[in-house]
């Protein structure tokens, strides 16, 4: 398997890229938006990814034998929320992006990329991680220790 990396700058559009295939796969339907919001995207990503110190990370798998082609991406942010009890000190991790191409799947790419990404939260001091999970993902990340919450989520788009 190859090795998980932490992305850069010059990964961008191929982190654009899986995000979009994620995006496509969860909304399936025709509803994904396309990928118009690229261009304008890319060069804040390209700024948070050279920003080592930053609240955003993401973590890569390099594809075989394509330089600049990545095979996996799970990508995620340290965020603050006042504390309570079991997180006193309110530090949040969020992964929302985790996406392998379909023909390098069952690899382990995807776990390997979690397990950096997890730790880098611990080392950041995130009291827990949160995440939404397709159903077909759901036994990796159990695997990983994720339990399902009780989810009172709502949405307003501004």
């Amino acid at each position: 398997m190859s090795s998980v990396r932490r992305a850069r700058p010059e990964d961008a559009a191929e982190v654009l890229r899986l995000r979009q295939l994620m995006i496509d796969s969860l909304w399936g339907d025709g509803d994904s938006g396309g990928s118009d919001w690229h261009a304008e995207s890319l060069p804040t990503l390209r700024e948070r990814l050279g920003e080592e110190d930053g609240d955003f990370a993401a973590f890569v798998v390099d594809r075989a034998g394509r330089p600049g082609a990545l095979a996996a991406l799970v990508a995620g942010t340290v965020e603050y929320r006042i504390g309570r009890a079991g997180n006193p000190r309110g530090r949040v991790g969020y992964v929302f992006s985790v996406a392998t191409d379909p023909d390098a799947r069952r690899r382990g790419y995807a776990r390997a990329c979690m397990t950096e990404l997890l730790a880098w939260f611990r080392a950041r001091g995130a009291g827990h991680v949160l995440l939404n999970a397709a159903p077909e993902a759901e036994p990796l990340y159990a695997s990983l220790g994720f339990t399902r919450d009780a989810d009172p989520s709502m949405r307003l788009p501004l």
